[in-house]
């Protein structure tokens, strides 16, 4: 009797700590701060699995430049990016873990213009691990890629706030104090860290810089890259290596320095040194028509949505001469994507108009 009795208490208490634990973990998933980088993570959760042909991952060029709708619509590839601003390098290999847990993409793009980055100067603001670790689901792979990020600051001895480990492991201890955000039903929505995106990841940008003609230098010599970001790069390349994984690194147009000119060269031998294509839309500035007058909004480093059509276009372009990737456009199954489209197409008009307007003023 006494036996069966602390059975039966057992057996409550254990039911009562996982209820509690799924239930802080869908609050911690609630309270994470709204705005298009959460709307693109929850959106990749969201995606039917096996269903992304191209996952594309990098830094903040790669949400404003890629209209994933645009391209869907235009060619019927289906691809969705997983971008954080200034992404560090260490944590593609971990996104790209996360993406092939869900999905099984015939393609999967890195951006490249972080690993010319100065490790110490990105994890002096730890925001930008946060962008990677604080949009992941609970999991193993989230675990490490938090000791990853972790390990790094630690031997940069560069962390000047936000110090804390167990808030990074356990998020609600940085964003508990935005319970305030509760009051909004997107966010409720956001308890299984799982919400359509009707942008499909794109962030669009109406904004114009100040006019200035895009110039780059004619740099032929490499320049070395930081050893730290060599090694993870080369760690990347032997893990897509290891599950057959066909991968294209990717620049995006930019104006880059002469440091950065040289390390690109460098960043791109090792690339093709290990088997994979790598695309310097650098290059085609010309063909796109790409003009810095009009189709940038951030220093010539970020496209507009101006910008993002005629990058959009010729990648498009560039992937069905290059690869086999199926067209879904007469799919019912991919009928979200087709609203995307339709929607992309309505809001990209205004922009365009807006920006158009800015240029005239």
């Amino acid at each position: 009797m006494f036996k069966k009795e602390g059975l039966r208490q057992a057996v409550k208490g254990a039911a009562f700590t996982a209820i509690f634990l799924i239930a802080l973990v869908m609050l911690t998933y609630m309270l994470r701060t709204n705005g298009p980088l959460k709307d693109r993570f929850v959106g990749f959760y969201a995606e039917p699995k096996n269903s992304v042909d191209v996952i594309m991952i990098g830094s903040s060029p790669v949400s404003p430049c890629y209209a994933a709708p645009q391209l869907y619509g235009e060619t019927g590839i289906v691809m969705y990016p997983l971008a954080t601003n200034l992404q560090r390098p260490v944590a593609q290999l971990y996104l790209a873990k996360e993406a092939l847990k869900r999905q099984k993409p015939a393609l999967m793009v890195f951006e490249v213009r972080m690993y010319t980055a100065v490790e110490v100067d990105m994890v002096n603001n730890m925001a930008y691990t946060r962008g990677v670790t604080d949009n992941l689901r609970y999991s193993k792979n989230r675990i490490d890629v938090i000791n990853a990020m972790m390990d790094e600051a630690v031997a940069y001895n560069a962390w000047l706030d936000d110090t804390k480990p167990y808030t990074y492991y356990f998020d609600i201890f940085k964003y508990h104090s935005n319970y305030r955000s509760l009051i909004d039903p997107h966010q409720w929505a956001t308890a299984l860290y799982s919400l359509p995106d009707p942008h499909k990841g794109y962030e669009e940008q109406r904004g114009l810089e100040e006019p200035n003609v895009i110039k780059n230098p004619a740099v032929k010599e490499a320049i070395p890259i930081q050893d730290v970001q060599e090694e993870r790069l080369l760690a990347l390349l032997d893990y897509l290596k290891e599950n057959h994984q066909e991968a294209l690194f990717i620049l995006t147009p930019f104006q880059e320095t002469e440091e950065q000119a040289g390390k690109l060269l460098t960043i791109q031998k090792i690339v093709e040194e290990n088997g994979f294509a790598y695309l310097d839309l650098n290059e085609a500035i010309d063909e796109m028509e790409i003009d810095g007058l009009t189709d940038y909004y951030d220093n010539r480093a970020h496209t507009n949505a101006l910008g993002a059509e005629k990058v959009t276009a010729y990648f498009g372009r560039w992937l069905r001469e290059n690869y086999d990737l199926p067209d879904r456009r007469n799919d019912a199954a991919y009928a979200s994507w087709d609203a995307a489209y339709a929607q992309w197409q309505g809001e990209h008009e205004a922009a365009v108009s807006e920006i158009l307007s800015k240029v005239g003023n």
